[in-house]
């Protein structure tokens, strides 16, 4: 997958969807900041750091995840946006599976080059 660089808060979320589609990790990890932190499916356990990330979300990449993720609102200001989404996420099938359907909510923070990281990302956000 080419590494794109969101130019929006809202574009995060369409290349989270894209790179979970895609099966591509790297390009997953690549959009969170070096020390983001994460809520990890299907337990809601945080976890900090790319590395981190990129290891505890492997296993659900391996299971080829599906997404459909349409952003609903945004706040933003001074460098940094809250975005929220609804979600579902659908890998591999019966007991082995995951689904993660509802809310999201991204906290994504503007670089120097004026492209969007993701600093804080719940996937799983009470309704």
């Amino acid at each position: 997958m080419h590494r794109v660089s969101p130019s929006s808060p809202e574009e995060i979320h369409a290349l989270i969807a894209a790179a979970l589609n895609a099966g591509d990790l790297d390009a997953f990890v690549a959009l969170h900041e070096e020390g983001a932190t994460t809520l990890v499916p299907p337990d809601g356990q945080p976890v900090s750091g790319r590395e981190a990330i990129r290891a505890a979300l492997a296993p659900m990449f391996a299971l080829r995840p599906s997404a459909r993720i349409e952003v609903v609102g945004k706040l933003e200001a001074d460098g940094l946006a809250l975005t929220h989404a609804r979600l579902n996420v659908v890998a591999g099938a019966g007991a082995d599976g995951l689904e993660v359907s509802g809310h999201g909510t991204i906290v994504s923070r503007r670089q120097p080059d004026g492209s969007w990281r993701i600093v804080l990302d719940n996937p799983m956000t009470p309704a």
